[in-house]
């Protein structure tokens, strides 16, 4: 009985990973996934290991997950493997209050980001 098995949501040749609470703004956080979409995964990981921006440090986790999932979970190719997708959106953000001159205070906005990145195995030409 029970509930049946969801299905996949990328295709049978593709792996997923999902970085849901990453704390930046998803501004800074497009930046650096603009720099790894299309490129082959061993370069992408290359690329956010040298990358001076401190967003690529969470980026390559999420990437890292990616190949993983594709190796153990869907036995892929991890030399074939090419970051297809690096989508960014907004999460939570966190309202904080910071006092300041003559007795007032006003809002810090403390925002997260969400990165969803899929890689895909490339057949050899």
């Amino acid at each position: 009985m029970g509930k049946a098995k969801s299905p996949r949501r990328v295709g049978d040749n593709e792996a997923l990973a999902v970085g849901t609470t990453i704390r930046g703004s998803a501004q800074k956080l497009g930046l650096v996934a603009a720099l790894i979409r299309g490129k082959k995964a061993e370069e992408a990981m290359n690329i956010l290991a040298f990358s001076k921006k401190g967003m690529a440090v969470d980026a390559r986790k999420v990437l890292a997950s990616a190949i993983a999932n594709a190796e153990n979970n869907h036995n892929l190719d991890v030399d074939a493997l090419v970051v297809a997708e690096a989508s960014v959106g907004k999460a939570i953000t966190m309202k904080r209050f910071m006092t300041r001159a003559r007795g007032r205070s006003s809002r810090i906005l403390k925002p997260f980001s969400r990165l969803r990145i899929v890689v895909r195995e490339q057949e050899e030409a």
